[in-house]
């Protein structure tokens, strides 16, 4: 496992986000991305009766509602073993399948980064 602090300042800070967000609105995932030009979006997981999306689908859908082209990169921060296929789908629709994606348990720490692809 990789401390968040081996990370660079750009990926530590969309790690920080996403845990921010979990921890903010008290749901099972937090996640951030990080666009093209630097722009950063955070989400929570969303559970509505009529609405589900995990949060790293919800950052991707912020981030192209804001105009976004691309992703530089993606951090889930989540109890999982690994992000889940759909995620990296939708980190790879927005950011192509080399785009990064960090997982990060609910204490930060980096557990694994994976490619979108």
């Amino acid at each position: 496992m990789t401390e968040s602090t081996d990370l660079g300042p750009e990926d530590r800070k969309i790690v920080t986000l996403a845990r921010s967000v979990r921890a903010r609105n008290q749901v099972p995932e937090g996640a951030a991305v990080r666009d093209e030009t630097g722009r950063t979006y955070a989400a929570g997981t969303v559970a509505l009766e009529s609405l589900r999306l995990s949060a790293l689908q919800t950052a991707v859908a912020m981030a192209v509602a804001g105009g976004a082209t691309s992703l530089e990169a993606a951090a889930v921060v989540s109890d999982a073993e690994a992000p889940s296929d759909q995620d990296r789908a939708a980190v790879r629709d927005l950011g192509g399948p080399d785009t990064p994606v960090l997982l990060a348990g609910p204490d930060g720490t980096l557990r694994t980064t994976v490619s979108a692809g």
